[in-house]
């Protein structure tokens, strides 16, 4: 196939556990995997104190989920990692059209129950994605 592929994470199990399966994915599919972190402001804090400042913001503290992941998924095939302003579902979408993606994951969590009825990234991101749509199974992750 070649190509990318995309998937999101936000630091929990069940998303590691679908970054996982993106990854088996990606390899048996020869794609790269891009791991993505959505965060939703512009907040940022100030630590520290005079010449010793440090501004640490959303879009820092997400980009450090995606790394973190990404690094821990490495080796077998190339993996990369951004960072994406906007709610979840829409992050991985954008990314996904940035990244000409062929393929988005995307845990089940949330799909059954009330959270099926009132929406989860998992189905916003299947009723819009530009792309083929993996849905892992994530359940029994955290």
């Amino acid at each position: 196939m070649s190509g990318t592929i995309v998937v999101g994470v936000d630091g929990s199990g069940t998303a590691k556990k679908a970054a996982e399966s993106a990854r088996d994915l990606a390899a048996a599919l020869g794609a790269t995997l891009h791991v993505v972190s959505a965060f939703d402001s512009d907040r940022t804090e100030v630590f520290g104190s005079g010449s010793d400042q440090w501004i640490v913001s959303d879009a820092d503290g997400a980009e450090h989920v995606a790394r973190t992941v990404a690094e821990s998924l490495g080796g077998q095939i190339k993996v990369t990692y951004s960072a994406a302003r906007g709610r979840p579902a829409d992050a991985l979408i954008k990314e996904a059209l940035r990244m000409d993606a062929k393929i988005i994951v995307v845990g089940n969590r949330r799909m059954q129950g009330i959270g099926r009825v009132l929406g989860s990234v998992a189905n916003s991101v299947a009723h819009n994605a530009p792309c083929d749509v993996y849905i892992a199974n994530t359940y029994d992750a955290d």
